[in-house]
């Protein structure tokens, strides 16, 4: 119990720690307040036993139970909201620096590591450690240090009745201990559950339009039915195993309280104590019992805080790529790879390349689908660091600038285009939050958007769907080149923009790309004759090596892939219905 209290502070910055342990010292408060009951009791008990119930016996009393009531509901009130903020404000951190952690993740990380565990983490992770670890800390230090109170003074009463008290508490201990060991596995269990559900449910949804294309409703309806299936068996046998324990740990806790009762009755029996210390034993047996069961109902989800903090530490552990490099720009932006080589584990996708782009050409990547070209650009931007060799911008190892400088020379238009659910305006001005509206309007013009955008219900204040669902392919691929030229960085990496573009949108996706390009380094990844031919030089991959290199009239002359290329796409051209 110790450690995972530990561990859990430690999790925590130190706002929302000194907020805990406020809440902690307010929780003792309460105790004490709580305790009161006990001799407010007491003085009208004497009063009873004695025959002298007088109005300043009643009052004393009365006044001491209020003191007790108030001053208990009072300090529960701060405490509570301090643990609320605390641990809701922990979790909102916490949210925050995984995704800023997983910004400078390798990108292989997200290969290996499905979408629905680490929206799990961030989710259903965080919102169980902001909830569950908010009433933990307040049920179980505010149970824990009820009943050492509530000991304490009874030793007062009469040291054999504390003794007895101890010995009950040892034995609760060790069942609490057993509960915390057997909710392990299952606790464990049903976080991999929830991680399950959410990446089935995650699935499901992005790919509704090929499970319906493909009739496969039954099929993935199974899948997403077992999965919700599996969380709901996990946490029944999560509970099923903490029950049992619980149950015995209530037993224990009452059976402490009917030992105290029944050893005062006994010792008043044989004449060793006072009528008046057997009663008030008998009524502190009760407190001792709400003090136990307060801490034990809780106890037993200990272990789920743990693993919740093993979870997110699990993300932030993550040895994140060097970062500290100079916040500052290049004087120049060529880019040069000098014997580069890089893998997916065992796989080798890159084997020695070497190249030299030019700033303010235009390079184009060819090859047969697997080559690496994707790989190649996301290696020159630094996506991924290299296992061996050196990438370089402006004469300098990219290594040397900071994450977010180096960032700043780059903008990407992929093929598939990712679109925010917020306003058209807010997806364009993603890289410059700021920006003033007439920059984005601009930006959208000079891309060829401003019009199918001002016919939307609310122009540039339509809210998009997630992806950009209820737009074209075309037009998100025109917002996306709006947003690269709000960056206007000095390199543009286009992967095969135009692939998936229909040709009634072709032309004006062109143009788009022309007005983005203007006095730019470009490199592009493209299948298109035309988008390769004008390139100053063209790169020919194939099994992770560059095979080719050279402009189209030179490639077009030597007898190799690049030449099979153009004869294929010219053959494509010349077809007919």
């Amino acid at each position: 119990m110790y450690k995972t209290f530990r561990r859990f502070f430690a999790f925590c910055s130190d706002d929302n720690r000194k907020k805990f342990y406020r809440s902690i010292v307010l929780g003792i408060v309460s105790a004490l307040f709580g305790a009161l009951k006990i001799p407010a009791i007491g003085v009208m008990l004497m009063a009873i036993l004695n025959g002298e119930v007088t109005g300043t016996a009643i009052w004393a009393s009365f006044a001491i139970m209020l003191v007790s009531v108030l001053g208990a509901s009072v300090v529960n009130y701060f405490s509570t909201m301090l643990q609320t903020e605390a641990g809701y404000g922990t979790a909102a951190e916490k949210r925050m620096e995984i995704a800023e952690h997983m910004r400078y993740l390798p990108m292989g990380y997200f290969n290996e590591n499905s979408l629905g565990k680490i929206t799990s983490v961030t989710t259903n992770t965080m919102e169980n450690l902001a909830d569950v670890g908010t009433r933990v800390v307040m049920f179980v230090t505010g149970g824990v240090f009820l009943t050492a109170i509530v000991t304490i003074m009874m030793f007062f009463f009469d040291w054999r009745i504390g003794v007895l008290i101890v010995c009950g508490l040892l034995i609760y201990l060790l069942v609490n201990i057993r509960m915390q060991r057997a909710s392990q596995a299952c606790s464990e269990q049903k976080l991999r559950s929830d991680a399950s559900v959410v990446e089935r449910v995650l699935e499901y949804i992005k790919g509704i339009a090929e499970v319906k294309s493909y009739h496969l409703s039954g099929k993935y309806n199974q899948k997403l039915e077992q999965a919700i299936d599996a969380n709901a068996k996990a946490n029944v046998d999560m509970e099923l195993v903490l029950v049992p324990y619980m149950t015995l740990q209530n037993f224990v806790a009452k059976m402490i309280g009917v030992g105290m009762s029944v050893g005062a009755v006994f010792f008043y029996t044989a004449g060793t104590m006072s009528l008046l210390n057997c009663i008030m034993l008998v009524i502190c047996s009760f407190v001792i019992m709400e003090g136990l069961e307060k801490a034990g109902n809780y106890s037993g989800l200990l272990r789920v805080v743990d693993l919740c903090v093993g979870q997110a530490n699990e993300i932030l552990d993550l040895p994140a790529m060097d970062i500290d490099g100079a916040d500052e720009q290049p004087v120049t932006f060529d880019l040069k790879a000098e014997h580069i080589d890089f893998a997916y584990g065992e796989k080798k996708i890159i084997q020695d390349v070497s190249l030299e782009i030019p700033q303010h050409t235009t390079t184009a990547i060819v090859g047969p689908s697997g080559s690496g070209k994707t790989t190649l650009c996301h290696l020159l931007s630094r996506f991924w660091d290299v296992d061996s060799g050196t990438v370089m911008l402006g004469g300098r190892n990219i290594k040397e600038y900071s994450m977010d400088a180096l960032m700043q020379n780059f903008s990407f238009v992929f093929q598939n285009v990712y679109l925010f659910k917020d306003t058209i305006a807010n997806n364009i001005r993603f890289g410059q939050p700021d920006a003033p509206m007439e920059n984005v309007i601009a930006a959208a013009k000079k891309a060829r958007c401003h019009d199918f955008i001002m016919a939307l219900p609310n122009g540039y204040d339509t809210v998009i769907g997630e992806s950009g669902g209820s737009l074209s392919g075309g037009e998100r691929q025109r917002l996306s080149i709006a947003r690269a030229m709000m960056k206007d960085s000095p390199i543009i990496i286009l992967d095969e923009a135009t692939a998936n573009v229909d040709p009634e949108n072709e032309q004006e996706l062109l143009s788009a790309i022309e007005e983005l390009t203007r006095e730019k380094t470009i490199i592009m990844i493209a299948h298109r004759l035309k988008t390769v031919q004008s390139a100053d030089q063209i790169l020919v991959m194939d099994q992770g090596k560059i095979v080719q290199k050279g402009s189209h009239r030179e490639l077009i002359a030597e007898d190799g892939i690049y030449r099979r290329f153009v004869n294929q796409r010219e053959l494509a051209v010349s077809w007919k219905l």
